[in-house]
């Protein structure tokens, strides 16, 4: 099926268009009919209509990707054949850039121009998963007692996804990428919010060749339905999340109960230190990204970001005017550097925080509420350390400011969190550079730079920031089953 096709269950009363179910290489409908909407934030309206699951549809998908293991050719087929159907995959995914783009776009009110480098790295993301399960070497152990030993990395079997709203395709395909290179069959569970480019990724896995059950997906809510559904499964082998703490909690502790091994990647409430000798021109224009770019829905985010006191005053005029430049624009125009937020749901979260400064003790140095539900790139000075600002994940373009004297003071405040999944530092003293990152809890420190990435490296975080890592070999060892063969060479 090509994305320009249709399938047979189109709500008739709707001219709107229809993203269905892809479980065993067929696009469906929901078991009972049912159906939701997207909606565009920027204006407001629902642009298409979607298959909502139940417990049944996830069944349907786990049956479908356990036969495809269990019976099907995908994890008996070599790595190069499998890279081969992966790389024409991304090959699909670059020739339907703007469509793919232009779906993220529609569901989560994302600049365009930003959707489009999503896609791109989400055709990265397969190629080197691809390459990298092909090329990658076990270990051979030599013993003195007349026997050998070499390990080898079986695929774990049924793999469910779940994948987060703010950054739909790139995550999405972060997760199944390399559970499908080392052979696993994967159901997805996009989030509700965004759910459209997920079905197109499946229309294109079918085009490109994947043989039938290999990549399904399946649409739905969490709590008692199609989430809960898969994680609690029995038939599942690994589980993959991405979102909130909580929710990532929960999945554990249903896990647990199955014995499955889950990876959880989690929120964040990442710290941005500015030391007085950094070159100012780069860390406002990182700081910026840090906390603007995708209106501040990034688990990423430099939330919290503390100055050295000597060069507090001219940092903070350079970013509160580079802030005033994000003018917020309809983001499915090429113009658009910063868009709404992504539901309604989620801007009274954030709005919530942002009405709540000035009774905290706090000052709005710019920003504030626009029209509709964009919240504009908003600076927040003087909250006390104990603010729930300062504290809690709020996930919008939101930034709490603070002067610190000493590098001792910037670490410990950076350290006074929770969560430890990134952080950044910027200096041009090399040896400040490693020593403060050494010191940091976080999973990534970037270092006069942000959300530069290398695949090869572990991604995760610390604390309530997630469990496990992903990447490389890292994701390899989540996403096989190590096996340790021990061979006899010698009777002597």
């Amino acid at each position: 099926m090509t994305t320009t096709e249709t399938v047979d269950t189109v709500p008739t009363e709707s001219t709107r268009p229809f993203f269905g179910h892809v479980i065993g290489n067929q696009e469906i409908g929901s078991i009972d009919g049912a159906t939701f909407e997207s909606v565009d934030p920027w204006g407001r309206e629902p642009w298409a209509d979607v298959a909502l699951g139940t417990a049944a549809d996830a069944d349907a998908a786990v049956t479908a990707a356990r036969t495809a293991f269990d019976e099907g050719p995908w994890p008996r087929m070599g790595f190069h054949e499998r890279a081969r159907l992966i790389h024409r995959l991304a090959d699909l995914i670059e020739e339907h850039t703007d469509e793919l783009a232009m779906a993220d776009t529609r569901d989560m009110g994302k600049p365009i121009t930003q959707a489009r480098h999503d896609v791109a790295r989400s055709a990265q993301n397969f190629r080197f998963f691809a390459d990298h399960a092909r090329l990658s070497v076990a270990e051979t152990l030599p013993m003195d007692t007349g026997h050998h030993t070499y390990t080898r990395y079986e695929a774990a079997g049924v793999v469910v996804a779940i994948a987060p709203w703010n950054f739909p395709l790139m995550l999405e395909t972060w997760k199944v990428a390399p559970a499908l290179a080392w052979g696993n069959t994967v159901v997805l569970k996009p989030a509700e919010d965004t759910p459209t480019s997920a079905t197109i990724l499946a229309r294109l896995a079918i085009e490109a060749g994947f043989p039938e059950g290999v990549f399904n997906v399946v649409h739905g809510y969490g709590p008692d339905s199609v989430g809960s559904a898969l994680t609690e499964d029995t038939r599942v082998d690994r589980i993959t999340f991405t979102g909130e703490s909580g929710t990532g909690k929960v999945i554990g502790k249903v896990a647990a109960g199955n014995l499955t091994p889950v990876s959880l990647e989690l929120g964040g409430k990442g710290a941005n230190i500015v030391f007085a000798d950094a070159d100012l021109d780069n860390a406002v224009h990182w700081s910026v990204q840090a906390i603007f770019r995708n209106a501040g829905q990034v688990c990423l985010a430099g939330s919290r970001l503390f100055v050295a006191r000597e060069i507090y005053d001219e940092f903070m005029e350079r970013f509160v005017a580079a802030a005033q430049a994000l003018v917020p624009a309809d983001p499915k125009t090429e113009e658009s550097a910063f868009g709404p937020l992504a539901s309604q749901e989620h801007y009274d979260k954030v709005r919530g925080y942002l009405d709540s400064v000035e009774d905290e003790g706090g000052t709005i140095a710019t920003g504030g509420a626009g029209e509709g539900l964009v919240i504009r790139p908003t600076i927040v000075t003087g909250l006390p350390l104990d603010a729930p600002h300062v504290t809690q994940e709020i996930f919008g373009p939101l930034v709490v400011v603070h002067p610190f004297d000493t590098e001792a003071e910037a670490v410990h405040l950076a350290n006074d969190t929770p969560y430890g999944l990134n952080a950044m530092v910027f200096t041009e003293n090399l040896h400040r550079a490693h020593r403060v990152s050494a010191q940091l809890d976080a999973g990534t420190v970037w270092v006069n730079c942000f959300f530069i990435r290398d695949l090869r490296a572990p991604f995760g975080g610390f604390g309530d920031s997630g469990v496990g890592r992903e990447g490389g070999l890292f994701s390899r060892d989540f996403f096989t089953e190590p096996k340790a063969v021990v061979m006899q060479i010698s009777t002597e």
